[in-house]
């Protein structure tokens, strides 16, 4: 019962990632690839180069609900390692994953920022939410979304292990944020040439 509600978790999980928001948004409304555009992500700051702020939030919006909602369900009804918190873990893997190489797009996508985001605050709300304000406000004073992205993401381990989270919480930060400052490698390239587009 414990291997099958693990590859239940993470097949779950992955396909829910692997929901397109932004790429089913902007095709919906204007009939283009978003991948053929900007940065050729499917996240919402690409979203925004096509469709302004207000799909940008919704969208942002939308990736975390994404995110948050197999690691809630995962929480909710899993039985097995639920004291180290294994299986909202590897939900919030697989969703990740999806996000960022969805199954739907030939394993493209996103960044995987809002969705990653949406399994913390899932995970435990208290750091979800300290990682947004630190998002918010990096990105607010910066005026660049990767380097709040970034940053904010790059604080969430150890705000994680400060709050006294199963040890499988804070790993999963850990290696979540190195995944996602590697798909922002191009944007680190643009940032210190001073070549990255300011929202």
């Amino acid at each position: 019962m414990e291997v099958i509600q693990i590859i239940l978790t993470i097949l779950t999980a992955y396909v829910i990632g692997s929901i397109p928001t932004g790429y089913i948004i902007v095709k919906t409304a204007t009939g283009q690839d978003i991948r053929t555009i900007g940065s050729g992500s499917t996240g919402a700051t690409n979203v925004k180069r096509v469709m302004g702020k207000k799909w940008f939030f919704i969208t942002l919006l939308l990736d975390a609900l994404k995110g948050a909602l197999p690691v809630i369900l995962a929480k909710i009804f899993a039985t097995a390692y639920t004291g180290i918190g294994l299986l909202p873990v590897l939900a919030a893997v697989a969703v990740i994953l999806g996000h960022s190489k969805s199954v739907f797009l030939k394993f493209t996508g996103g960044k995987s920022v809002a969705s990653g985001v949406g399994t913390i605050l899932a995970l435990n709300w208290q750091v979800g939410l300290i990682i947004a304000v630190i998002w918010g406000v990096i990105t607010y004073t910066s005026k660049y979304v990767s380097l709040g992205s970034m940053i904010a993401l790059a604080f969430s381990p150890f705000i994680m292990y400060f709050m006294h989270a199963p040890v499988a919480y804070v790993g999963y930060c850990l290696l979540g944020a190195v995944y996602i400052i590697y798909l922002h490698r191009s944007n680190i390239k643009r940032l210190i040439k001073g070549e990255e587009n300011k929202v």
